[in-house]
């Protein structure tokens, strides 16, 4: 289902879904790196999530590094024979932009959210060109699409409601790209316990859905549990097949291909006017 509308301040993305009944599911695909540009990109893996986000009616978040783009003029991983046959030109950064505004334009209207990642701040670096935002204003431009330029780290807050005076409730998404290594002995699951500590409510290419049970309390001293959710989101970029590639050279291990399906059921109290949201995740992975 589509929002019944969207804003953006600063890092702070607010959904709301108006009219909502009880039992009804929302549908959301999360993703990351997919280094779309790459000659290591699982192409034909995402274009068979994005197709089903499309049959399904579920938004797309993105958390960055949908470009690779690292066979730029000034930057010391180029290499050659890395490049597809398309990019193979002198206005290289205006062709890789070029090519994902025509790849994604089909899916335009089921994106929410597309962030940044190590790839693209990288090249606003180097370059000054903020490859995220041009892809957003050529899909916005195209297609009239609702897309918003997310962060390297920000929030996306959705709003439920059963009518104008109805019950009403919220979920907190927290996205951030993530930082360091390939950590292939934790997976960076050993981050999540820092995380938790300074976010009360998912780099590596790693996948996993790992629940963390807290305790907490009211402002009228009722305490109560609930769960924190993290997600790693592991993207579409597998470059093993290359025995020089620079996931070889590093000895970095394979890592899975893919992405998670996120399912929010709106669900109401009657006795008490109010609403909750129940959240399903699904690991979609090769």
């Amino acid at each position: 289902m589509k929002p019944s509308r969207i804003e953006q301040k600063g890092a702070v993305t607010r959904v709301w879904y108006d009219d909502c009944v009880g039992g009804q599911e929302f549908k959301f695909m999360l993703s990351s790196d997919r280094h779309h540009d790459s000659l290591g990109c699982q192409r034909d893996v995402e274009k068979r999530h994005l197709d089903e986000a499309v049959e399904t009616d579920a938004m797309i978040i993105d958390a960055g590094d949908l470009f690779d783009a690292m066979q730029g003029k000034f930057d010391p991983r180029r290499s050659y024979d890395d490049l597809r046959q398309e990019f193979k030109v002198k206005h290289y950064y205006d062709a890789v932009s070029d090519d994902a505004i025509e790849f994604y334009e089909p899916y335009a209207a089921n994106l929410l959210v597309i962030g940044k990642g190590n790839h693209e701040s990288a090249v606003l670096d180097k370059t000054n060109i903020d490859l995220t935002s041009r892809l957003v204003y050529g899909l916005k431009n195209k297609t009239g699409a609702n897309i918003q330029t997310g962060y390297y780290g920000g929030w996306i807050i959705f709003n439920f409601a059963h009518g104008s005076g109805g019950s009403r409730c919220s979920f907190k998404y927290r996205y951030h790209h993530g930082k360091g290594g390939s950590a292939p002995v934790t997976r960076g699951v050993l981050d999540t316990n820092r995380q938790a500590v300074y976010l009360p409510d998912g780099h590596n290419h790693q996948a996993y859905a790992l629940p963390i049970k807290r305790e907490r309390i009211t402002t009228q001293g009722t305490i109560y549990p609930d769960v924190c959710w993290f997600v790693r989101t592991p993207g579409y970029k597998y470059e093993f097949a290359n025995g020089d590639s620079w996931a070889t050279e590093k000895m970095f291990a394979p890592t899975p291909i893919g992405c998670v399906w996120m399912s929010l059921k709106y669900s109401t109290k009657t006795n008490k006017s109010k609403a909750r949201i129940s959240c399903r995740l699904t690991q979609d992975i090769e």
